[in-house]
C-alpha cells in the first residue's frame, strides 16, 4: 500500500522524495491539472494509478488501459509513474507512447480496451501536466467518476493487485492516420496553413492533411515543448493572428491551429479573419444537415442561438438541443441522444457515426470544414461565414465570485427568471420565450435575444455572455438586465470586461 497522499511536501526535500504529493485542486469536473512537480510529485502519479485500477475494481469494468502522453519534456515521466501505479492495481495497460488525446480515444476502438488514461495539460503552459480519462468509450470522465477517484486516493483507499501487465503498442500512430485517410480524397486543390503551436499535433497533422490532398503550408509544427511562440491554443489571439497573417502571406483557403492535444482546431478564413468556433459549427451543421436532413445536433449553453434560429437548419429539418458546456458533458449527451454532431463552443466538436466515433478529435473537426469546402467550390470560406445570419455577440465575460459561493448566486439568478416567465414579465422590454437551466440559466426573449448565467467549471468566475440576432441595442439591453441582477449580491466582482 503507498502511504496517504499529502498537500503540503515540498521539493527538494526528503518527504518529497518517500510520500505521494497531490494537491486536491486537481481533480477538476471532468479531467485532472496540476503544476508539476509543485502540485504533483512521481510518487502522487503512481497514487492515481492505484486509485484508478481501484475504481475499475469497484465499478466493475475490466481494468484495461490505453495509456498516451503529449510532448513536454516531463510527460514521459508522469506517464511511466502512472503506469507503475496501474500495474500495481493489477491493470493491463496499452502504451501508445507519443499522442493525440483522440489518437488516445481510437486506441481504445482500435485495441478494444475499456478504460483510457491520456497525460496531457492540453494547451496549457509548459510546467502543467494532467490526465484525462474515461472508462466507457466514447465517453471520458465526468463529475461522479472524478469524485469517486477524488474520494479513494486522497483516502488512501486504493488497493494493489497482482496480474499487473504492461504492453508497448509501436505502430499506433500510423494506424491512427491511416484511419483518418482512409476516405476519397478531395475533388478539388485545397492550400491549407496548418498550425500546431510547436504542440504535439505538429508530429501528425500535417502528414494527415497531405494524404487527403491538401497542399499544407506548415506553421510552428516543429515539436518545442517551451512553445516559443504561443501556447497552442485556437482561442488564443496570438495563435489566431499568427495564422491569419499567414493565409494572408500564402494566399491559403484556410487556416487550421491545433491545441496542444490534437482535439480541437480553430479556424481563419481566406481573407485571414478568425471564425469563433460556434458559428463555424453552424456552417457544418448546414452542410452536414444538408446531406442528413432532420438531422439532431447538441450545442452548448454559451454557443450562437444560430443552430435554433438559422433558416438554413430550419429549412433541413435540423434541430439542435443545447447543453452544458464542458466536454465530458457534451460527449455523454451527444451520445445519448444520437446527435449527429455535437458543437462546444470551446472547439470541442464530437461527430458521431457515420461521421466519427462521438469523441472529440480536431481532425476530425478539420477534415470536416475541408469536406464543406470541396463541396462547395465556388465558394471561399469567407464567403459562407458571410451567408450566416448577422448577430451582436458578446464576448465571455466572467465576473469573480468564490468557488463555495457561486453555484448559489447562480441558482438564485435562475428563480428569479423562472419567476418573471411564469409571471408572464417582460425583460428588456420582451417576454420570455424560452429557458434553459441544464448549465445555470439561459434566458431567450421573444425576438431570440438571449443571455446566459453559469458557474464557470474551474475557476472562481461567473460566466456570461449575451446575444440578439436582431440588433446591439437588444444585445445590451439584455446585458443590462443580468448586470443589474448581479449587482444584488455582493459576493459577485466587477465584471473582467464590458461589451
Amino acid at each position: 500500500m503507498l502511504p496517504k497522499p499529502r498537500a503540503d511536501l515540498a521539493p527538494n526535500t526528503a518527504d518529497f522524495e518517500r510520500l505521494p504529493l497531490i494537491k486536491p485542486t486537481g481533480f477538476r469536473e471532468y479531467d485532472a491539472r496540476w503544476l508539476f512537480p509543485e502540485e504533483i510529485n512521481l510518487m502522487g502519479l503512481n497514487a492515481i494509478g492505484l486509485g484508478l485500477a481501484t475504481l475499475f475494481d469497484q465499478r466493475r469494468v475490466p481494468k484495461r488501459f490505453v495509456v498516451g502522453h503529449d510532448f513536454r519534456w516531463y510527460s514521459a515521466s508522469v506517464k511511466q509513474a502512472l503506469i507503475t501505479g496501474l500495474l500495481a492495481g493489477g491493470a493491463e495497460v496499452h502504451d501508445i507512447g507519443l499522442a493525440l488525446s483522440p489518437m488516445a480515444y481510437f486506441a481504445q476502438f482500435a485495441l478494444d480496451v475499456e478504460g483510457v488514461a491520456m497525460v496531457t495539460a492540453s494547451h496549457n503552459d509548459n510546467g502543467w501536466t494532467g490526465i484525462k480519462m474515461g472508462m466507457q468509450r466514447p465517453m471520458t470522465f465526468g463529475p461522479d467518476e472524478m469524485t469517486a477517484l477524488k474520494e479513494i486516493v486522497l483516502a488512501g483507499r486504493s488497493e494493489t493487485r497482482v496480474g499487473g501487465r504492461y504492453l508497448f503498442v509501436p505502430d499506433l500512430a500510423e494506424r491512427y492516420m491511416a484511419s483518418l485517410a482512409d476516405r476519397p480524397r478531395l475533388k478539388h486543390p485545397i492550400k491549407v496553413v496548418c498550425a500546431c503551436g510547436n504542440g504535439t499535433a505538429g508530429a501528425f497533422a500535417p502528414a494527415v492533411l497531405e494524404r487527403l490532398g491538401c497542399e499544407v503550408v506548415p506553421l510552428d509544427t516543429d515539436l518545442d515543448h517551451t512553445f516559443p511562440r504561443y501556447n497552442p491554443n485556437p482561442e488564443d489571439l496570438k495563435m489566431l493572428h499568427a495564422i491569419a497573417d499567414a493565409v494572408v502571406a500564402h494566399k491559403a483557403a484556410v487556416g487550421l491551429g491545433f491545441d496542444g492535444d490534437g482535439d480541437r482546431c480553430g479556424v481563419v478564413d481566406n481573407a485571414g479573419s478568425e471564425i469563433f468556433a460556434d458559428r463555424v459549427g453552424v456552417m457544418l451543421a448546414r452542410d452536414l444537415s444538408a446531406l442528413h436532413r432532420g438531422a439532431t445536433f447538441v450545442a452548448d449553453v454559451k454557443s450562437t442561438g444560430l443552430f435554433a434560429t438559422d433558416p438554413v437548419l430550419i429549412e433541413n429539418g435540423a434541430r439542435t438541443l443545447y447543453w452544458k458546456t464542458g466536454h465530458s458533458y457534451m460527449k455523454r449527451y451527444t451520445h445519448e441522444q444520437k446527435a449527429l454532431v455535437g458543437f462546444e463552443k470551446s472547439g470541442h466538436f464530437f461527430f458521431q457515426p457515420p461521421l466519427g466515433r462521438g469523441y472529440d478529435d480536431g481532425l476530425v473537426s478539420a477534415i470536416a470544414v475541408l469536406d464543406m469546402l470541396d463541396r462547395n467550390p465556388g465558394r471561399s470560406m469567407a464567403d459562407l461565414e458571410r451567408s450566416l445570419p448577422k448577430t451582436w455577440q458578446s464576448p465571455t465575460m466572467s465576473p469573480k465570485c468564490g468557488t463555495r459561493r457561486k453555484y448559489g448566486v447562480v441558482d438564485r439568478i435562475v428563480v428569479q427568471y423562472q419567476e418573471v416567465a411564469r409571471k408572464g414579465g417582460r425583460i428588456a422590454g420582451q417576454g420570455v420565450r424560452d429557458l434553459v437551466t441544464v448549465n445555470g440559466v439561459r434566458v431567450t426573449l421573444a425576438d431570440g435575444t438571449w443571455g446566459l448565467v453559469r458557474a464557470s467549471s474551474n475557476k472562481p468566475e461567473l460566466v456570461i455572455v449575451v446575444e440578439s440576432p436582431v440588433s446591439e441595442a437588444n444585445r445590451n439591453a439584455m446585458f443590462a438586465d443580468i448586470e443589474a441582477r448581479l449587482a444584488g449580491f455582493p459576493e459577485v466582482g466587477a465584471f473582467n470586461q464590458k461589451i
